[in-house]
């Protein structure tokens, strides 16, 4: 039982660094959308861990934390919700 969890458990972890496809390589900047568009970036690791995290928010919410979001999307951006 426990062994089942171990093996779960890293079976979790190994897919969770691995990184994911960037499907907007070559954009110039992030697709329009509306003022409730959200917008997913990936962002540095937090202080402790090597893994890389997503975080979506609108282009106002990056705004306010200093984030261009035209000028990182080519190099960090992963999806847009709608």
């Amino acid at each position: 039982m426990a062994q089942g969890l171990v093996v779960a458990l890293g079976m979790v972890v190994a897919t969770a660094a691995l990184p994911l496809p960037a499907g907007n390589a070559g954009t110039a900047g992030a697709p329009a959308g509306s003022p409730s568009t959200r917008y997913c970036l990936r962002v540095d690791p937090v202080t402790g861990t090597r893994i890389e995290t997503i975080q979506c928010r609108t282009r106002e919410e990056w705004a306010d934390l200093d984030v261009d979001v035209d000028q990182e999307w080519a190099d960090n951006g992963v999806r847009v919700l709608a």
